[in-house]
C-alpha cells in the first residue's frame, strides 16, 4: 500500500505559559480505508524541536529527512543551536520552492520549538508562502472541529496540563466528528528542558477519553 496515498488527520498545537503542546491522531487514511492504525504524526527534530503534518505521509517522511540532513550540516558548520525560527524558514523554502512543479507538496505543518529566544510555535501552509508565529492553531480534515474547542477554551495563561488536556479534548472531538482521524492520540511536550513524548498510558490517567 502506497504510503502517498494515506490522508486525513488532525493535530493541534498550543502554546501555554510554560512551553508548547503537540497532539495528533493515529490514523491514516486511503479513502473510506483506514491505511494504518498506528500513524506518527508528530516528530521530534532534535532535542528542543518538534513538528506535526497533515497530508502526504510519503512527502512529509521525505521532507523530514531532508531538514534533519542540513540540521547535521548546520551543527558541524556552527557552534551555536540553530533557532526555532530558521527550522521553520528552511521547511517553508522547501515547500515554496516546489509549491509550483507538477507534483507540489501537499502538507501542511506545525513547528514549535525552544531555544534563546523563548518559545516558538509555526503554522505553514502548503505552499510555503505563510509561516505564521500563533499562539493555538490545528491542521488536517479535522481541523475544524478541533478548532471550535480551541477557541472556545484557550487562555492564555494555561499551565502545561491545561495545555495538554485541552489538545487532547480538541483531537478526541474531531475524532468523534471526522472519519479520517481516529485510533489514539500522541501528544509531545516541549518546556524549558526539550521536547519529549508523553506516554499514552500517562495521557489516558490524566484526561478521561472515553473513545478514540
Amino acid at each position: 500500500m502506497e504510503n502517498e496515498t494515506k490522508k486525513g488527520t488532525t493535530t493541534v498545537g498550543i502554546m501555554t505559559k510554560d512551553g508548547i503542546i503537540l497532539a495528533a491522531d493515529k490514523r491514516a487514511s486511503m479513502g473510506y480505508l483506514v491505511a494504518d492504525k498506528d500513524a506518527e504524526k508528530i516528530h521530534l527534530i532534535n532535542d528542543n524541536n518538534a513538528m506535526t503534518f497533515a497530508g502526504s505521509v510519503a512527502d512529509s517522511q521525505m521532507l523530514l529527512r531532508y531538514l534533519k540532513t542540513e540540521l547535521r550540516l548546520y551543527a558541524i558548520k556552527k557552534e551555536t543551536p540553530i533557532t526555532c525560527n530558521s527550522i521553520a524558514t528552511l521547511l517553508s523554502h522547501y515547500l515554496f520552492g516546489n509549491a509550483h512543479s507538477f507534483s507540489p507538496f501537499l502538507i501542511q505543518f506545525i513547528v514549535a520549538g525552544v531555544d534563546k529566544l523563548g518559545f516558538h510555535l509555526y503554522d505553514l501552509d502548503m505552499g510555503g508562502s505563510k509561516m505564521e508565529k500563533t499562539t493555538y492553531t490545528s491542521t488536517g480534515s479535522g481541523s475544524p472541529v478541533a478548532y471550535g474547542v480551541l477557541e472556545d477554551s484557550y487562555k492564555d495563561d494555561l499551565t502545561l496540563n491545561e495545555g495538554i488536556k485541552l489538545a487532547v479534548r480538541a483531537i478526541s472531538a474531531a475524532i468523534k466528528r471526522d472519519l479520517a482521524t481516529g485510533n489514539g492520540i500522541d501528544v509531545i511536550v516541549i518546556d524549558k528542558n526539550g521536547a519529549k513524548r508523553i506516554d499514552k498510558k500517562k495521557i489516558t490517567e490524566m484526561v478521561n477519553i472515553n473513545e478514540f
